[in-house]
């Protein structure tokens, strides 16, 4: 059996020995946390941070969450709101004026939060030196009209949601979400996720290995969208430094499961406050409910989370994942630097389960 680092509650040892099971099966690494009531009852990690397998896993090894990134840009948007500077029913345009062009005024804050707004990709698509620039990527949307009257259908907004609900943030914060992450969540709460990673963490940076028998030009349609990023594009440093917080996170699976605590503990975790109880629920109302036009599958949308039932979360090309359980204050988080063909992958699911059976232990 793989050997696994970390600590981990008795009644979670399902969860170790599920990680241990997909490195015994060929994945290169990953992590796992779970969260309750804001403190870890599992911590671990295994495997290798390199595709060679000669760097092992360590406890601060980062990677690239991908769409889970998508949640932690939310959770900027909603601590905003819970502050009063933003109202996620008032038009873009009412902190974005330029974004008025191309018959989008009525656009609202919680259509680009809940992928109806009409704009999931670039048209024409951007290139790659484009999309990391900013100001670029944010004035094409700005210009562009929306394929469905926002509002009325769902389109997953892979990469342009981390632009949009992004520049709403620096128009409102004067930072970029990057910062504004920084200062107002990850540094509060001490949590180690970043978007756009400082040059100092490059040598914690656990490269994405692509699926088996692909290579580096390696792209999926769900993620990468028209603008063709590969998985040679999301490990070079040009993508690590810029801005795509839709995308470009990097974390590890505690630093994911910390931030999101707060949402699992209605807006506070270890005596941190980042918002309120009914800012949290505010997250979790239905936004969307229907057949996606870009993923062609069902989904539910809130505001800048997938709904499941009860439970809440995203997750990211590549396998990454987070649930959050509000009613049970718990929060599991998986990353890796193994990517499976999504159709096949149901790695962080599988992780949600293992460790099902020790929250509800835990609440007796």
């Amino acid at each position: 059996m793989a050997d696994i680092q970390g600590s981990y509650d008795d009644l979670f040892t399902a969860v170790p020995n599920a990680l241990a099971d997909l490195l015994d099966r060929g994945d290169v690494g990953g992590a796992v946390a779970v969260f309750v009531d804001g403190e870890p009852v599992v911590d671990v990690w295994g495997g290798f941070a390199d595709a060679g397998r000669s760097v092992p896993w360590q406890r601060d090894t980062l990677v690239n969450v991908w769409s889970t990134t998508k949640t932690m840009t939310a959770l900027c948007a909603l601590v905003l709101a819970d502050r009063g500077e933003l109202d996620v029913d008032a038009p873009v345009v009412r902190y974005w004026p330029e974004f008025g062009a191309g018959g989008k005024d009525k656009v609202r804050v919680r259509h680009l939060l809940s992928h109806t707004a009409g704009l999931p990709d670039w048209d024409p698509p951007l290139t790659t030196d484009e999309l990391y620039d900013w100001d670029t990527a944010t004035a094409r949307l700005a210009a562009q009209a929306p394929l469905w009257e926002p509002g009325s259908a769902a389109g997953y907004h892979s990469l342009t949601q981390g632009f949009l609900v992004g520049e709403v943030v620096r128009r409102i914060s004067g930072r970029g979400p990057g910062a504004f992450f920084a200062d107002e969540v990850a540094g509060p709460l001490g949590a180690d996720f970043h978007m756009g990673l400082p040059a100092e963490h490059d040598r914690r940076v656990a490269l994405t290995v692509p699926p088996p028998s692909q290579g580096d030009d390696y792209a999926s349609s769900s993620e990468a969208d028209a603008t063709g990023v590969r998985v040679r594009d999301g490990n070079s440093l040009a993508w690590r430094r810029a801005q795509i917080p839709a995308a470009s996170g990097f974390g590890n699976a505690r630093s994911v499961a910390l931030v999101q605590s707060a949402m699992a503990c209605g807006g506070t975790v270890n005596g941190v406050r980042l918002l309120s109880r009914a800012g949290c629920d505010r997250a979790w109302k239905e936004q969307f409910s229907g057949e996606d036009r870009v993923l062609g599958m069902p989904t539910r949308w809130g505001l800048g989370y997938g709904l499941f039932g009860t439970t809440y979360g995203w997750g990211g090309w590549g396998g990454s994942l987070v649930m959050i359980e509000p009613e049970t204050r718990a929060v599991v988080a998986y990353v890796t630097n193994q990517m499976r063909e999504p159709a096949e992958d149901t790695r962080g699911l599988d992780l949600v389960m293992s460790a099902y059976e020790g929250i509800q232990a835990l609440q007796k």
